[in-house]
């Protein structure tokens, strides 16, 4: 619940009165305070906490389903099947965690750098501390584009107004003036004051915001939903085998040995190790981009990077440098010096002063005069006004966009004179604002201090000069060549922003709207203006936020780069919000990204970045979605023909250890930056289905007819003693009182497994050869790759396989039974066979064909 009011926070107006006299606490009652618990105990998260690391990768519902059932392999005294069932997701929690937890480490690290602080008066002096270092009663300064970062009481005689969205969702500004309430979570638009902290730590309203205005927005990207449909697909296929599983063992007293092992092997459907993939890709995609230059927030928003189709970015401090100079002005009726000294004047006599403000004191002389209201500048207003009470410069001075002046304007007024210099201006590039009075000496608030203007005189015109960033160029040019549409937003004329984009090389037909015309359309004429138009000018923060929401609801992937707090509502809305590091602390602390040192250039390889985690996500989908296939159909299929069952854990275990285990790691190390516009989903199905359903085909014929030479047509197979021991613990079967047909047929049934082993292991390994294709011939269920390290992953892994089946005491251990030349013979025909069938089948794209899906796949992108 939002507090409406002080309430407990001040208990008598007389503890206000005595801090006119603001001197703050002395370094002995802020370690007092500090050891009595009232300590701020602040902490701005960076990084995933590592309880939630821990959490992520261990306590998960498939981890738990696993390790249960291999805990009951182990205590039927099968230990060493229990452990090897659970290797791939053991191997994968200590890879992921390591991978993870190296990244946060070094994320921490570099987000200490940039970490924000507050202004404190402590003893009478101001000094910048770490918000953590505050406790109850610091008299805190708040500034344009601070946030408040503990609950506390306005004091003194300052004046601000707060923007509070992103606590009650409103964007209206709110006046905040001595003995008003701020609450933590908000920020600072414009003005500056003084307040005193109240609510500090777990008590401070900022802790119950935090997930929402920083780090950790739930932003799911395009990837992300489709793992996360895989796995429940898979996982309700595992749900519905387990429960026929569950039913065949109680109609035919299945023993319960075999009844744990076939579970095992159901349970392993679940690609649980892709969750591990991601969270590994986000963590190595976050390092590599830290080193050049960006700060990782948000763990997917390298990734989510590589989907953005539209990109949004603020004029100033953004696209430019935000070094604004004055350049020139351009009087109405009076002489120049006159107007370049009111503007020296104006600059000085203002309590905040903006980037502006700045530029006009570097440049022009003048004097402080007395205030007698003020109404500092806002993006929203788009103007700045003083009331001066000096005998010498006396009435109520405004400086604003034009535009919004000129409904201020006396009708009297004549502004011609001026315009066309104005539009000259503007044709290069450079800022214009308009400078206007009135005689009358009025404030500027009415009674709920809410800010008016007096009719107006105009004075002059003023121009300013801003530079562009020097990788802007490059930059905004890698993006337009990926195919990304750019759109500038800025408060500035259009035309201004308009030269300014043609300098940074952006040339073509620019489709230019201002703010002003936006609010006269529509709904669908906004619609189609957000989506049409390349400059947005003299926009406001809420214009803003409204062209975001529009073009995400139009179907467009949006990124929004921004600096100040006119931007913090579009840079939450955005799929991906970035700031800039020396920006406001309101937009870094609602941004995904951060760009240190202001830089561009950490941006195209965050596209590049992205694309490869993207890439190889596609990857390892294709590798776990095709066994998954061939494993469904081929317990379906086996159990149906009655044939026994297909798996036992340990080659299950073994064959995903050697094809897919290691080898999705080296995939995702070696992924090349691919924009692939086809959804996740499609392109994955075109590759997995051919390869899934083909293997399962020609493994069915080649188990069905292993099982059939020894049932039916009386081949002899040799099991040795130890492998009747093993047997007779699997099956539950005595051989010594059973009779010689269910002894064959068991016998039969763990020959077939092996040689079905053996099949698989090989069309796993062909399958990454068809996933990197290292050579053009390879090239049907995805493109040309040229990964010539493949072949050597493939060999390696070969290699291993070879060596367990040659050493008598591995291949025991793995509960093979040794095979025959012709048995290498007829699997190595049928893989090969499988080979150039699959390669014609993806080729021909016959299963997008027979389902009339052909638009939807096409390999020449």
């Amino acid at each position: 619940m939002i507090p409406t009011s002080a309430g407990s926070m001040i208990t008598t107006l007389q503890h206000l009165e005595e801090l006119d006299q603001i001197t703050g606490l002395d370094e002995t009652e802020v370690r007092t305070r500090r050891e009595h618990g009232d300590g701020n105990d602040y902490r701005l998260a960076s990084s995933r906490p590592l309880i939630d690391i821990l959490r992520q990768n261990v306590l998960t519902v498939i981890n738990f389903v696993l390790f249960s059932l291999a805990a009951a392999l182990v205590s039927m005294g099968r230990w060493d099947e229990g452990l090897i069932s659970i290797n791939l997701i053991v191997m994968n929690i200590v890879i992921g965690l390591s991978q993870e937890i190296r990244a946060k480490r070094k994320l921490d690290r570099i987000a200490l750098l940039t970490r924000p602080t507050v202004t404190v008066i402590r003893e009478g002096n101001e000094r910048p501390v770490d918000p953590a270092e505050l406790v109850r009663g610091d008299i805190v300064s708040a500034r344009p584009g601070d946030q408040i970062v503990v609950d506390g009481i306005v004091v003194g005689d300052g004046k601000m107004e707060v923007d509070e969205s992103l606590i009650t969702g409103e964007s209206d500004l709110v006046p905040k003036a001595k003995g008003d309430l701020l609450l933590s979570g908000s920020f600072v638009a414009t003005g500056s004051a003084l307040y005193v902290a109240r609510r500090v730590g777990a008590k401070s309203f900022a802790n119950t915001i935090a997930s929402e205005a920083r780090v950790f927005r739930l932003e799911k990207t395009p990837l992300q939903r489709d793992v996360d449909f895989v796995i429940r697909a898979l996982m309700l296929v595992a749900i519905f085998f387990g429960f026929l599983l569950a039913v065949s063992a109680y109609l035919s007293d299945l023993p319960l040995m075999r009844s744990v092992q076939a579970a095992t092997v159901i349970a392993g459907l679940i690609p649980n190790g892709l969750f591990f993939m991601v969270i590994v890709a986000y963590a190595m995609g976050a390092v590599r981009i830290s080193a050049r230059g960006a700060l990782v927030q948000q763990s997917n928003s390298v990734e989510s990077l590589s989907n953005v189709n539209v990109l949004c970015m603020d004029k100033t401090g953004t696209l430019t440098a935000n070094r604004i100079q004055y350049h020139d002005c351009c009087p109405v009726e009076i002489e120049k010096p006159a107007l370049e000294n009111m503007l020296g004047d104006f600059a000085r006599s203002a309590s905040v002063t903006n980037r502006t403000a700045d530029a006009l004191i570097d440049s022009l002389a003048g004097q402080a005069r007395h205030v007698l209201d003020e109404v500092p500048f806002s993006s929203a207003r788009q103007w700045s006004a003083l009331t001066l009470s000096d005998d010498q410069r006396r009435g109520v001075y405004v400086l604003g966009a034009p535009e919004t002046l000129a409904s201020y304007l006396k009708e009297e007024s004549r502004v011609g004179a001026i315009q066309l210099q104005a539009e000259a201006w503007t044709l290069v590039g450079l800022r214009v604002v308009m400078f206007a009075y009135s005689p009358d000496v009025v404030y500027l608030h009415d009674s709920e201090q809410k800010p008016l203007l007096p009719p107006l005189i105009p004075l002059g015109l003023v121009s300013f000069g801003d530079e562009l960033r020097p990788e802007a160029q490059q930059t905004l040019a890698d993006f337009a060549g990926a195919g990304v549409t750019l759109k500038v937003i800025s408060g500035d004329n259009p035309q201004t922003v308009a030269a300014l984009v043609r300098q940074a090389g952006l040339d073509g037909d620019l489709k230019l709207i201002s703010g002003p015309e936006l609010d006269a359309l529509d709904d669908a004429q906004f619609d189609q203006a957000a989506t049409q138009s390349s400059v947005f000018g003299r926009i406001t923060p809420v214009q803003k936020e409204k062209l975001v929401t529009s073009l995400r609801r139009q179907g467009a992937y949006v990124a929004m780069i921004g600096d100040g707090v006119n931007d913090v509502l579009a840079l939450k809305k955005a799929h991906l919000g970035i700031a800039m590091q020396n920006g406001s602390a309101a937009a870094r602390g609602v941004a995904d990204m951060v760009l240190l040192n202001d830089s561009f250039a950490a941006l195209p390889p965050a596209l590049l970045e992205g694309q490869r985690i993207n890439t190889g996500m596609r990857d390892i989908l294709r590798l776990y979605l095709a066994r998954a296939v061939q494993l469904v159909l081929m317990i379906l299929s086996v159990s149906v023909v009655n044939l026994g069952f297909p798996y036992i854990p340990k080659h299950i275990s073994l064959v995903a250890l050697l094809t897919i285990g290691i080898p999705t790691f080296a995939l995702a190390v070696w992924a090349r930056p691919h924009r692939d516009h086809r959804r996740l989903v499609v392109s994955v199905l075109h590759f997995a289905l051919p390869a899934g359903m083909t293997s399962f085909l020609f493994g069915f014929l080649l188990y069905t007819f292993t099982f059939n030479s020894i049932v039916n047509e009386g081949r002899t197979i040799d099991v040795l003693h130890d492998d009747v021991k093993d047997f007779q613990t699997y099956t539950g079967i005595n051989y010594e009182i059973y009779t010689q047909d269910q002894f064959v047929y068991e016998v039969a049934n763990l020959f077939s497994q092996s040689v079905l082993t053996v099949y698989s292991m090989l069309i796993g390994l062909a399958l990454l050869l068809f996933v990197e294709p290292p050579w053009p011939w390879f090239v049907g269920g995805d493109r040309f790759s040229g990964e010539k390290r493949v072949l050597t992953l493939a060999a390696i892994m070969f290699g291993l396989f070879v060596l367990v089946m040659a050493v008598p005491s591995f291949r025991s251990f793995w509960e093979l039974l040794p095979l025959e030349p012709l048995d290498y013979a007829l699997v190595i025909g049928a893989v090969a066979l499988w080979i150039v069938v699959v390669r014609y089948v993806w080729r021909a794209q016959l299963f997008e064909r027979f389902l009339h899906l052909d638009a939807l796949i096409d390999l020449s992108e």
